[in-house]
């Protein structure tokens, strides 16, 4: 064998053996990669490196004075592990076709190639005809040594023909992951009958796992990403059936005092009367719309249903509800029931008929990355640090305002001093 060839034979089986340990590294740490195929890569590139690593002695030993049995277990060695990632393609094909690995013809027929192919590298190492090694650990191939190649031969024919009448099975990506694999191996294989230039089968054995791997790879991250969308539509669904829920669980006492009100006002007050029952039914009728929606509204829709509400309330708590309205920036969405169950919240965790009247405020105003609305109250305000258990409606407010419009909620309050609810949201809606 030529110095030049030994010194490119070096030279390739060295960037495997790199490109094998970067496969390895990748395939560890990227996410993204489900657990069974992750240990199928994981050995898949050791077996590579091991067989590339004895590669690299054996070129080494051709120019040291080593016993013979030592130079010819190291070519068993590499063959035998150059041959081991043929079955392995068989198992990962049927599993990706979602097919029974021990059942399949394909892989027992594979396994019986694999057992003639490794008795017939044991033979080889043992006996003549095959190849022989010179004194200076040089060897030459002899007339029988394509007989070692034609089980590898057969095999990856057998996993290619199982390719193509799969494909209805496999993903594009996969599909297309197996030829990318299989055709370089396939050739290289064949050509190595004829011609001796075994390199040619190390940069495709290489060659061909890093672009199966990178395959598989997309394929798993894009499954991934799509159970990530499915996981986030089904999110916003439970969103929006809470909100639906909250519509819907209208305080009882509130619809009984209003009723009531108006009863009561029916004889006293009829103009009152017919505009608490006015201002009642737009908010009744803003409630069932939001249950309908499934995306954001316009912000003035919700201020519509705000300030039916607070009507109502005003009507009946007269002076101890005083609201400011302060909104000079309209023209932007939001989803809905955002703004009126804050209201609602204000005044009924802030109403205290011995403190003196509730004023709530409903601020909106421009900022350099969007529109900020903050409704605060004087009320008896809490401590946050001592809120046991998450407040529902907020979490609710605050999970559709993430989803929906990437907006944001915080919360700013101080025991007896009041409450302010800030809500910011992109300008992107």
């Amino acid at each position: 064998m030529n110095d030049w060839i030994v010194y490119l034979n070096f030279f390739i089986l060295g960037a495997a053996l790199l490109l094998s340990v970067m496969g390895l590294w990748f395939t560890v740490v990227i996410p993204g990669m489900d657990r069974w195929s992750r240990r199928f890569f994981i050995n898949y590139f050791i077996v590579f490196m091991l067989c590339w690593l004895s590669g690299i002695i054996e070129v080494l030993f051709q120019s040291y004075s080593v016993p013979s049995a030592v130079f010819r277990f190291l070519l068993f060695l590499e063959n035998l592990l150059l041959s081991v990632p043929l079955p392995m393609l068989t198992v990962f094909l049927l599993r990706s076709s979602s097919e029974d690995i021990r059942s399949g013809r394909l892989l027992k027929a594979v396994l019986i190639l694999w057992a003639v192919l490794f008795i017939e590298l044991s033979c080889s190492a043992t006996i003549g005809g095959f190849y022989y090694v010179t004194p200076d650990n040089r060897y030459y191939r002899e007339p029988l040594y394509p007989l070692l190649l034609l089980p590898a031969v057969a095999i990856l024919l057998l996993n290619l023909a199982g390719t193509v009448k799969r494909r209805k099975r496999l993903s594009r990506k996969v599909f297309f992951a197996f030829l990318f694999a299989l055709l370089p191996m396939t050739v290289a294989m064949t050509t190595q009958l004829f011609i001796d230039f075994f390199p040619l089968i190390s940069i495709s054995y290489v060659l061909a796992a890093l672009a199966m791997y990178s395959f598989i790879l997309s394929d798993q991250i894009e499954k991934d990403l799509s159970r990530q969308r499915e996981i986030a539509r089904q999110q916003k669904e439970i969103a929006h059936e809470r909100a639906s829920i909250m519509a819907l669980r209208m305080r009882p006492h509130f619809i009984y005092n209003t009723l009531m009100s108006i009863y009561s006002l029916c004889n006293l007050d009829p103009q009152k009367a017919r505009q608490i029952t006015l201002d009642f039914t737009n908010y009744l009728r803003s409630n069932f719309n939001a249950v309908a929606s499934e995306s954001t509204i316009p912000f003035s829709k919700e201020l519509e249903h705000t300030r039916a509400y607070l009507a109502v309330e005003q009507a009946q708590h007269e002076d101890m509800l005083v609201v400011k309205y302060d909104t000079p920036f309209t023209r932007f969405r939001l989803p809905p029931l955002t703004l009126q169950p804050l209201v609602e919240n204000a005044v009924k965790h802030g109403m205290d008929p011995y403190a003196g009247p509730l004023r709530v405020s409903i601020q909106t105003r421009q900022t350099g990355s969007g529109i900020e609305i903050t409704v605060s109250d004087n009320g008896r305000g809490f401590d946050p640090s001592a809120e046991s258990k998450p407040h529902t409606t907020l979490s609710n407010i605050r999970q559709r305002l993430e989803m929906m419009c990437g907006g944001s909620l915080e919360i700013t309050s101080d025991a007896g001093r009041g409450t302010v609810v800030t809500i910011t949201i992109p300008d992107s809606t």
